[in-house]
């Protein structure tokens, strides 16, 4: 279900302005094949690691969203084997805030891959982040399980799941 974040800013105004829903301050960029993604939020402190994020991957989605804090380290948490990692266990998408490579074979994937950038030297194949830490990018905090809404017209994180406006057939 595609599920517009300019929808849901006009039909959630009330908890904008409380706080329980922010935009996620970033200069996002996509390079999945959708542009679009929803679903509850797991999160992690990678500090330059990326052993986490494929355990991480490698369990069952179920349609979440993974947000990760590279901890303005440069180099590409994600590239396309864990990209297809995801896919194949049903995530719905990944949220850097860092560095991805791989971005051809990334814009093939039916994904939502977000992230401020690309790098081509990946991270190291190490344990060393934090799981289901709380995070804050930009100055907008992160929990987990906070829900994501994302499109082209911006990122979105809600304490609660968001139900979109119906839509109306003329």
């Amino acid at each position: 279900m595609d599920v517009s974040t300019s929808d849901l800013c006009d039909r959630h105004a009330a908890m904008l302005i409380n706080g329980d829903v922010r935009v996620l301050p970033g200069d996002w960029v996509w390079f999945g094949s959708l542009r679009h993604c929803h679903g509850q939020i797991v999160t992690l402190k990678a500090q330059g690691c990326n052993g986490e994020i494929r355990a991480l991957l490698a369990e069952a989605g179920n349609g979440r969203v993974l947000i990760v804090d590279a901890g303005h380290n440069p180099l590409a948490l994600l590239g396309d084997n864990l990209a297809a990692l995801a896919m194949r266990s049903g995530w719905a998408g990944i949220l850097i805030d860092g560095n991805v490579r791989d971005t051809q074979e990334l814009a093939r994937m039916e994904l939502g891959i977000i992230a401020t950038g690309c790098w081509p030297v990946r991270s190291n194949n190490e344990h060393g982040g934090i799981v289901q830490e709380a995070l804050t990018i930009g100055d907008t905090p992160v929990f987990p399980g906070d829900w994501l809404y994302a499109d082209e017209d911006g990122v979105l994180v809600s304490r609660s799941e968001l139900h979109p406006p119906a839509r109306h057939s003329r």
